[in-house]
């Protein structure tokens, strides 16, 4: 019987020495051909040019070509569920966002996949507040008189998403200030954002990447952040706190996830990579200049944040009572 035992903790030993082995021969092969960074929105928006600065660094770092792919609609679900079913060998990337991956599953009852079982969280790239926007040409210049207006014109009002984080934190500002802006799906934040300048909507929450050329060149208003302090871009923009409009910050995340059966060693390897890319001074300069704080944490680091916030938002939606099906 102590042979027994003695022999099989000695094959546990082994077992376990192949298949690490295994893992670090894979991940030192690893990429063997080009990569694709799935991009789950259009064209333009936020999560694309932040994943072409990130492409291009791991284009850099790997010396394999890194083919951005844009995959929208869906709120994000068909350009994640492509990186789910994908072969897990890390040449399949997902730009995830908080909308596909934290905050749909506190509205949607049912997506056609489980972001905390399904995908293997890399690393967080950066994260970003939301900015509430209008027309040059709206009659309103704070959030007050935002309000004011909404609820002068309660069937005449209406906001942009292009998914359920959009959605979501606009619901949220409706409930916050009781009014009733109407929802309008577009495929980007930069296609949304630019209706808010044209007046084709009354207002925007959008990211900041579409936003800041727009305000910066008198196109569009800012009216409230939705960080807790204001944002260094926009100094004379209050938080939505000192609007009046407590109980509303958002922080927004965008990260890399690769599928859930991808080795430990590969999902490693590409954070590590990654990491390196985005402190490297350019792009790290470019992520600023976006309004985005670069991160680069351990994938046990990013899936414990990404539990705590799929906890947050669907606490927040369930007091607020907004299902999105």
């Amino acid at each position: 019987m102590g042979l027994l035992i003695r022999f099989m903790g000695i094959l546990a030993c082994v077992l376990a020495s192949a298949g690490s082995q295994a893992q670090t021969d894979a991940a030192r092969g690893y990429p063997s051909k080009p990569m694709r960074l799935i991009v789950p929105f259009a064209a333009g928006g936020g999560n694309d040019v932040v994943g072409r600065v990130v492409a291009a660094k791991l284009a850099q770092n790997f010396g394999q070509p890194v083919i951005v792919e844009n995959r929208p609609g869906n709120n994000g679900f068909i350009g994640a569920k492509l990186v789910v079913d994908a072969a897990p060998d890390g040449h399949t990337i997902l730009m995830g966002p908080s909308g596909p991956i934290a905050i749909s599953p506190a509205i949607f009852s049912k997506m056609p996949y489980s972001p905390l079982k399904d995908l293997a969280p890399v690393t967080m790239i950066g994260s970003y507040p939301l900015i509430l926007v209008v027309s040059q040409s709206l009659p309103a210049r704070t959030i007050a008189e935002l309000v004011q207006y909404a609820k002068a014109r309660p069937n005449q009002v209406n906001y942009g998403s292009t998914s359920a984080t959009f959605q979501l934190a606009s619901e949220l500002f409706n409930l916050k200030t009781e009014t009733k802006f109407q929802h309008i799906p577009y495929k980007s934040s930069a296609d949304f954002t630019t209706a808010a300048m044209t007046g084709e909507i009354t207002f925007a929450l959008a990211d900041p990447p579409p936003a800041i050329g727009l305000i910066k060149s008198g196109k569009i208003r800012g009216l409230a952040v939705t960080s807790a302090t204001r944002h260094p871009f926009w100094p004379d923009v209050p938080t939505m706190a000192e609007a009046g409009v407590p109980d509303m910050e958002v922080t927004i995340f965008m990260g890399l996830f690769l599928p859930a059966a991808t080795p430990r060693a590969i999902v490693q390897r590409l954070r590590d990579e990654v990491a390196r890319g985005i402190a490297e001074p350019d792009a790290r300069e470019k992520l600023v200049a976006l309004g985005i704080g670069p991160a680069g944490n351990q994938p046990d680091e990013f899936a414990k944040f990404l539990a705590e916030d799929t906890a947050r938002w669907t606490e927040v939606a369930r007091s607020a009572n907004i299902k999105a099906d």
